[in-house]
């Protein structure tokens, strides 16, 4: 079986991929309710991919619910 490789995603694309803005995301964040991000360099800021798609299946899980 193949293992899938983490994946850096930039905000923009965390932005794209859960619909929210910049500071709901680093709300959410502060209050332990979205995934850390990881600065990568004094000016670069990544989410893993999984975490981030993780999230976003456990929300769907709950609506489902």
């Amino acid at each position: 079986m193949k293992e899938k490789k983490e994946r850096f995603i930039s905000l923009d694309e965390v932005i794209t991929r859960t619909s929210l803005s910049k500071s709901t995301i680093y709300n959410y964040m502060r209050g332990g309710k979205f995934p850390k991000s990881i600065m990568i360099a004094s000016n670069r800021v990544v989410w893993l991919e999984s975490e981030v798609d993780s999230w976003i299946e456990e929300k769907l899980r709950r609506r489902v619910k």
